[in-house]
């Protein structure tokens, strides 16, 4: 009998931020969580063969195995059982979700992490807090007595709310098209499924909008965020930027970018980085968009326009028949 298939008594899905994952309660009392819903919660695909014996394949990379502790290690057993339409399903003692959460922010802060990971590590980081702050809720419910008065999914809804607040705050800066335009124009395949990338492509985008974006910004940006000895930066660029001005104007100037690289054809990089050369040349001398913990003044605010945009408007406010030494519009002659 102890090695009889279990049989879930509950099946449910449980929401968290905007996804769905399906979860169970076995006879036993074991929570459970399916396989492909481990995945779905980092933001993976779900793929079922692992490539290191007895660890499941989300956890199953290289550099991640020495950093697998105890508490890890004994909920990793995968868990055979029947669902209530008799269906058999497999997954794992639910605790293992915070768990490989937990595992990626070690390998992240010990410096291991891959590159393919970093959005891993991320969804992991918004899991954590998401999580922590529902159980908080639930021990005083639970100490108030208010659990026998709560809603049925309260702590789901909760919990789903808390996840979206995550979400929003590490949304994509820099969006899809931008990757999938460059692509088009140097004339590589692109992806959209896939996050590896060129190492170039680091290369390009500090070229196209760092280095453009304000005098001497990427140098100031590297030395707050500079790289580990494993070559990768703990943050985004990005993150460092102000909210009042630096991400507006980081905006602006990306999605100035992306209307050029519209413009082009597939292969016509030269040609597209000859037009960004003239639009948006490179910017020297002081900074001007500083960084988190500064506060602007009024005239700093005002003054906050780019070479380029004050250069177009003087050519737009132009007038050929002006007169040079008076700067006035000369007098009509009516015959």
């Amino acid at each position: 009998m102890g090695n009889a298939i279990q049989k879930s008594t509950h099946d449910g899905v449980l929401k968290l931020g905007g996804i769905e994952l399906n979860v169970s309660v076995l006879e036993d009392g074991t929570r459970v969580i399916t396989h492909s819903a481990v995945f779905k919660a980092l933001g993976r695909e779900a793929r079922g063969n692992a490539r290191v014996i007895n660890v499941p394949a989300f956890i199953d990379a290289k550099n991640l195995q020495s950093l697998i502790d105890g508490d890890l290690r004994s909920v990793i057993k995968k868990i055979e059982y029947h669902d209530k339409n008799n269906t058999v399903q497999y997954g794992y003692n639910a605790t293992i979700l915070p768990l490989v959460a937990d595992l990626y922010l070690k390998a992240r802060e010990k410096g291991v992490l891959k590159q393919n990971q970093e959005d891993t590590a991320k969804k992991a980081e918004m899991l954590t807090r998401s999580l922590a702050k529902v159980a908080i809720n639930a021990l005083i419910d639970e100490a108030t007595g208010y659990q026998e008065y709560r809603a049925r999914d309260a702590l789901m809804r909760l919990l789903d709310m808390y996840l979206k607040e995550e979400f929003a705050t590490w949304a994509k800066t820099f969006p899809d098209e931008f990757y999938e335009q460059m692509f088009k124009l140097k004339g590589w395949d692109y992806n959209p499924n896939s996050v590896k990338r060129p190492g170039v492509v680091g290369k390009y985008t500090n070229d196209l909008i760092y280095e453009r974006l304000a005098p001497e910004i990427l140098t100031e940006l590297e030395k707050k965020n500079p790289k580990t000895d494993k070559g990768y930066r703990k943050q985004k660029h990005h993150q460092w930027l102000t909210e009042e001005i630096g991400h507006p104007k980081l905006r602006e100037h990306l999605y100035g970018v992306i209307g050029f690289m519209r413009a082009c054809n597939k292969g016509e990089w030269d040609k597209f980085y000859d037009m960004i050369e003239r639009a948006y040349p490179k910017k020297n001398g002081q900074i001007k968009i500083l960084f988190e913990g500064y506060e602007y003044t009024p005239k700093e605010k005002e003054r906050n326009v780019s070479k380029f945009d004050k250069s177009l408007k003087k050519a737009l406010d132009f007038s050929p028949n002006e007169d040079k030494k008076t700067k006035k519009q000369p007098t009509p002659k009516l015959f």
